[in-house]
């Protein structure tokens, strides 16, 4: 009875060493599988990462490119459009100067000849209505060359502000000399300042346009390929901080 248990003992222990000596090469394959798996994953990323990095920041700085240009070109068409405004105001701002200046030199001759006595005329109410039809008519003209308003010519017609139709012709033609240059000289300042706002919004649209230009350009060299193995590191710096820039702050027409 003992050798038969001793038989059998000795029969199963083999067979049990063999199904363990399976069960553990089994598991240290496994184990080796799980623990492979990851390495070849990461030595993937590793290798796909610079690659789709590069990939992703050209295509920003393409878009980023194609962004700039265009807010140039813009920036550029609304500089030039203000500078044809400019141009105009100050075209208009030269001929309201040289109509005060003719309204101030004629006011200033006739002030000079005023200076001498006035011609002895009958106060007759004959008189009187021959200087009222006198301003009224050098009134309307005045108005009809745009020197008086419609304001002022009512003044007139109504003898309101100092407007007397009962002085001589030769004082009024003085009173309504002044009140043209000063009329002249008003309609120059205005023009003087839509000249200066004009020449304003010119010199802001020129610097915006020239700053945007100078971006523009930037972007386009950023964006030509250069090769690997003649670009120093010096040179891949600038296209990667203009890609960065492309990200976070698009341009805009100032």
């Amino acid at each position: 009875m003992s050798q038969t248990v001793l038989l059998n003992f000795l029969t199963a222990v083999p067979e049990a060493a063999a199904i363990w000596s399976a069960l553990i090469v089994l598991a240290l394959a496994l184990l080796a599988v799980l623990v492979a798996r990851p390495e070849r994953d990461g030595a993937t990323e590793v290798e796909a990462d610079p690659v789709d990095a590069d990939t992703l920041h050209r295509a920003d700085l393409a878009r980023y490119a194609d962004e700039v240009a265009v807010a140039a070109a813009g920036a550029a068409q609304t500089a030039h459009r203000r500078r044809e405004r400019w141009l105009a105001a100050q075209t208009e701002a030269d001929r309201a100067w040289a109509a005060y200046d003719e309204a101030d030199t004629a006011a200033r001759r006739l002030a000079a000849a005023g200076a001498l006595p006035a011609p002895h005329t009958p106060h007759t109410p004959t008189e009187y209505a021959a200087r009222e039809r006198w301003l009224h008519h050098a009134a309307m003209s005045a108005h009809w060359r745009g020197d008086l308003t419609a304001r002022q010519l009512a003044d007139v017609l109504a003898h309101r502000n100092g407007w007397d139709p009962r002085r001589h012709p030769a004082e009024q033609e003085i009173v309504l000399a002044r009140t043209v240059r000063d009329g002249r000289r008003a309609g120059w300042e205005t023009a003087a300042e839509r000249e200066r706002l004009a020449w304003r919004d010119a010199e802001l649209a020129a610097e915006s346009a020239r700053t945007l230009a100078a971006e523009a350009y930037a972007a386009a060299v950023a964006l030509r390929p250069v090769p690997a193995s003649r670009a120093p590191a010096a040179t891949r710096v600038p296209a990667t901080a203009a890609v960065r820039s492309a990200r976070w702050r698009p341009a805009r027409v100032g």
